[in-house]
């Protein structure tokens, strides 16, 4: 008859097995018995797991300095008909209009789009239309605008791309987001990566953007920080670790926006977005008021 640690002693056998967790950093300092106590609140990357927030805020500083070393490339889009044409196309414009527009907006150097507002030879409605047939994306309708959403998505990101939450199924885990200008598909995969959730994108007037963002209301326990200034990678890593224990996460997630550096942190009772504009990550500029010393966050709350 064969015994067992887990046959006598099956808490301890649990106990035993969690000291055996492992770090997802090669590099770990911490011993067994260390990961035994802090297993239950390390913090979770995708399928890694940090027993420490040292660890963490290592592997985040490697995070950062992959995604400052890239750059997001949104999907080049090169469509068959220039706005005019399809404003034509539609019969928004005559050809006069259209000649005459254009020749404003040579002699002005200002946007064709802006000239043919201006000028009252076309509504926003009109150019959202056209748009919406340049992308190959639908323009929602009016009726289906106006209604409150709640949505867990930083307003410095939906600014900066334009875009507004028009409807929010948390059963089929979808938004329906809402665009001005373009599609900016950055913003759609990290929806994607943080959230979980899909992002099916349609055209919206200028007016109707801000319109529906004052009926946007955020999730209650989610909180948004933006630094608009560029960091080295150990800046926004050590930024991050801090609101780490702050919130005493449990989970994060990393996703790469536009010109911003999105890290979400979930802890026991709420979240954090953490937003770094990152397009002029090189230059000079310094938050060092932010940081906070690694030697005073040897622990999670």
């Amino acid at each position: 008859m064969k015994w067992s640690l887990a046959s006598v002693l099956p808490g301890a056998d649990r106990g035993w097995k969690s000291m055996y967790s492992v770090c997802a950093l090669q590099t770990c300092q911490n011993t067994l018995l260390m990961r035994s106590i802090q297993s239950r609140v390390g913090i979770h990357v995708d399928q890694n797991w940090y027993c420490s927030v040292d660890c963490f805020a290592t592997a985040a500083r490697k995070r950062f300095s992959m995604l400052l070393g890239a750059s997001v490339l949104e999907m080049p889009h090169h469509p068959r008909l220039s706005i005019g044409l399809v404003m034509l196309s539609k019969g928004y414009l005559t050809d006069d209009q259209l000649r005459f527009a254009m020749a404003e907006s040579r002699l002005h150097g200002e946007d064709l789009e802006a000239v043919l507002v201006r000028l009252g030879l076309a509504s926003e409605r009109q150019l959202a239309a056209a748009r919406a047939a340049q992308w190959g994306y639908p323009i929602l309708g009016q009726d289906r605008i106006g209604q409150p959403v709640e949505a867990d998505i930083p307003p410095a990101l939906l600014h900066a791309c334009t875009a507004v939450p028009l409807h929010c199924s948390l059963a089929a885990k979808r938004f329906l987001l809402g665009f001005v200008y373009r599609v900016e598909h950055s913003l759609l995969n990290s929806l994607e990566q943080i959230t979980g959730f899909r992002a099916e994108p349609c055209f919206i007037t200028a007016t109707e953007f801000r319109e529906q963002m004052g009926r946007l209301t955020t999730v209650p326990d989610c909180e948004e920080v933006v630094f608009e200034y560029p960091n080295s990678p150990v800046e926004m890593a050590n930024v991050v670790a801090g609101f780490a224990v702050e919130v005493a996460a449990r989970e994060a997630n990393f996703a790469h926006c536009r010109d911003y550096a999105w890290t979400r942190l979930t802890g026991k009772r709420r979240k954090i977005d953490v937003l770094f504009r990152v397009k002029n990550a090189t230059e000079a500029g310094r938050m060092r008021n932010f940081l906070v010393p690694m030697e005073n966050i040897r622990s999670f709350g």
